[in-house]
């Protein structure tokens, strides 16, 4: 049934792809100008050469999507959610989790890989944007849980805001009594067109702020009423928190120093109650925010920065989360960030 899923997937992302322009925006998906992208139309012999690895397989080929927050559906190729080698355990069996962000990318990944482990899985999306990632996503997690979990549910929503956070865990609580596991992962980044300060204009400022900082906040503090003992919340930071590069991102990348700051400050703040906080810190993933914020030739080089010299896929991050979400594994983690970044090094 998977392999029908993964077929279903792959001719709805070469269908859809023909169709980029004139996606829908909501409130929260801003649309950025139609503006050509720098580089768009690089002299080919070196955009082939850069999309070129050693071994002749090429990297990614170019395009283009004009809105926030990205789309699975329309990405070429799509990215690899699972990993048909993955031996699932029943690590988090009779655990609810609650990924925020869930529809996509590491999100969607993640949402698998809980299911697989045994969890009843609440992801949410925002509304009139990602609801065709949404309903796959969905699909996904039906096909691939197993007996004695609940049935997963899908929240249309737009985390930027506390009331909505509310309305989330509300909902969650309602279905299923309980959350074990939060993992706060919704992020954007917008396009650079003129790599300075003045192009960070207060509401994209704000905008990306709410979305990759304030929703943490936010959806911790009303999960956290009813969290108990052993629970985890596990928070998405990036490399670029600690790396800073590209520089260019500095809205991006102050949101995502912020929540390493944040994960260790709640941890400590949590451990009398003994709910471990810890973070996730990809490098560069094959994930929708990179198709909607690259251009054509930072999608052809993705990855190639990282020691490994590729980007990396989200099932080969998402086992991340399911270590720092099962107790049995992880009992004596708490405050840490892990670094699937393909070989790059760090402090902290």
């Amino acid at each position: 049934m998977m392999r029908l899923a993964k077929s279903c997937l792959w001719s709805r992302s070469l269908l859809a792809f023909s169709a980029i322009t004139g996606i829908s925006a909501n409130s929260f998906a801003s649309t950025v100008p139609r503006i050509e992208r720098r580089g768009s139309y690089a002299i080919h012999t070196l955009k082939d050469k850069a999309m070129l690895m050693d071994d002749g397989e090429r990297r990614f080929p170019p395009q283009y999507q004009d809105s926030q927050p990205g789309k699975e559906y329309l990405m070429n190729p799509l990215p690899q959610f699972s990993n048909p080698n993955y031996k699932p355990s029943g690590k988090l069996h009779g655990k609810v989790a609650l990924v925020t962000g869930g529809d996509s990318g590491i999100g969607r990944s993640v949402c698998y890989h809980f299911a697989l482990e045994g969890a009843t899985v609440a992801f949410t999306y925002v509304k009139d944007v990602e609801d065709i990632d949404a309903n796959d996503t969905l699909k996904i997690i039906n096909e691939s849980r197993v007996k004695g979990s609940g049935d997963p549910i899908a929240i249309p929503t737009d985390l930027r805001y506390d009331k909505n956070c509310k309305d989330v865990v509300d909902e969650v609580i309602a279905k299923y009594g309980c959350i074990d596991i939060l993992v706060n992962n919704p992020a954007i980044q917008y396009y650079v067109y003129s790599y300075t300060l003045e192009e960070i204009t207060e509401e994209r400022l704000e905008n990306v702020f709410r979305t990759n900082i304030f929703s943490y906040f936010f959806m911790s503090r009303h999960a956290l009423e009813h969290m108990k003992e052993g629970s985890a919340i596990i928070n998405t930071t990036s490399a670029l928190a600690y790396t800073a590069t590209p520089p260019h991102w500095l809205d991006y990348i102050s949101t995502k120093g912020a929540i390493v700051s944040f994960t260790r400050a709640l941890a400590l703040h949590l451990v009398d109650k003994k709910i471990r906080v810890n973070g996730v810190a990809p490098g560069a993933i094959w994930t929708p925010l990179q198709a909607a914020a690259l251009n054509d030739e930072e999608i052809a080089t993705l990855g190639s920065t990282a020691p490994m010299d590729r980007a990396g896929q989200p099932y080969e991050v998402a086992p991340s989360y399911v270590f720092l979400a099962s107790e049995q594994d992880s009992s004596y983690f708490t405050g840490q960030v892990l670094h699937p970044n393909g070989g790059i090094m760090v402090n902290g």
